[in-house]
């Protein structure tokens, strides 16, 4: 787990994502773990992104619509958070999963 800068959200995503092998992924939080996006690497080399929060949406993407793709979810579901949380799923039953509270 890490507190990211909103602003670089996107390159984060697209650099930890390179390192991980299917169906690992990403989940990327507001700093109350209530809204967030989950990104899973798939066998095929796509990426599946869920939202949840405001909206709840499905989206299958490559690595490069996804920084295009972020940019609007984070505006949706971040708008007034300057840093997020970023946690690593080893595979998609941990998402949605609850996070240890401080």
């Amino acid at each position: 787990m890490a507190l990211i800068n909103i602003d670089n959200i996107s390159k984060q995503a697209r650099q930890r994502l390179k390192k991980l092998a299917p169906p690992a992924g990403i989940e990327i939080l507001t700093y109350k773990r209530n809204r967030g996006l989950s990104i899973l690497k798939q066998e095929d080399g796509t990426l599946e992104v869920r939202e949840r929060g405001y909206e709840e949406n499905h989206f299958t993407v490559t690595m490069e619509e996804l920084p295009k793709l972020i940019k609007s979810i984070a505006k949706r579901e971040f708008p007034r958070s300057r840093k997020v949380r970023f946690y690593q799923l080893d595979n998609p039953e941990e998402e949605g999963r609850e996070k240890k509270k401080l």
